[in-house]
């Protein structure tokens, strides 16, 4: 299970072991445990900040506790979905999500889905959730895409700029994993400061999702793994990424000019 990777426009080579160890026979993945690193970074961060979100510790272990179920579950569907083909002969097979499958916007979906629910049970706003965890979500998917390095997986199409990627004796390609991962930890540095002086609730959640809808909708387009909307040539993650990204576009707007508006309401009265 081991993968030969090189950079050869940078005179860099790898040989990755997708195994990191076993545990009674049963092999423990790297992607695994990248992908679970990923998440503890991102929960610690989440408690770190609470307080300036308005929230506890306890209401963040709360939500995740059913938003994290809901995800990876929301996960495997999402993927399953758009490629029941290949398991259509033989569908105990869906149940195999170690066996690889998963899709991140579907685990955001099931997130956001849980994350409701929990504040409809505890009768608390959801916004502040969406904040935080929009911050906590960009450190984990920066951090989770190394596990599709790991697995020589998530790239894309031929290239031949300086830091093309080579899997095996194959051609060079996009590392595509590298982009995405880049992009997200570029968008959280920036959220991150930002944050701080956010203006409305909400607000880093929207930008979030501008932020990785452009950026997720460029990448996707150079991937050659895509998963299509039933069959048409239209790339599922892509379109929702573009969607998604305008309809952060319009919150926005609104919103900014919600605020501009009340502004100069309060100025007028107190003149």
């Amino acid at each position: 299970m081991k993968n030969h990777i090189a950079f050869p426009g940078l005179g860099l080579e790898f040989t990755l072991n997708r195994v990191a160890f076993e545990v009674f026979g049963r092999p423990i993945y790297w992607y695994a445990i990248i992908i679970a690193s990923g998440f503890l970074l991102a929960v610690f961060y989440g408690f770190h900040r609470s307080r300036e979100f308005k929230l506890s510790e306890d209401n963040i272990s709360g939500m995740l506790t059913v938003a994290v179920p809901l995800a990876i579950v929301s996960a495997r569907a999402y993927y399953v979905i758009f490629e029941f083909d290949r398991y259509r002969n033989n569908l105990i097979s869906v149940l195999y999500i170690w066996e690889g499958g998963i899709a991140i916007y579907g685990a955001i979906i099931g997130a956001i889905i849980g994350a409701y629910i929990y504040c409809r049970y505890k009768k608390m706003s959801i916004v502040r959730f969406l904040d935080i965890g929009a911050l906590g979500l960009m450190i984990g998917q920066a951090i989770g895409r190394w596990g599709n390095f790991v697995n020589a997986e998530a790239f894309g199409g031929v290239t031949t700029l300086p830091w093309r990627m080579q899997i095996g004796n194959g051609a060079c390609v996009h590392p595509t994993f590298l982009y995405e991962s880049l992009w997200n930890a570029t968008g959280f540095v920036i959220l991150h400061f930002y944050s701080k002086h956010r203006r409305f609730d909400g607000e880093i959640f929207w930008l979030y999702v501008l932020w990785y809808g452009v950026g997720r909708a460029i990448i996707e387009g150079l991937r050659t793994d895509s998963l299509y909307f039933f069959g048409t040539g239209i790339r599922t993650s892509q379109a929702l990424a573009l969607i998604t990204a305008i309809a952060a576009v319009i919150v926005l707007v609104y919103n900014y000019k919600r605020i501009k508006s009340e502004v100069k309401t309060n100025e007028c009265s107190n003149n």
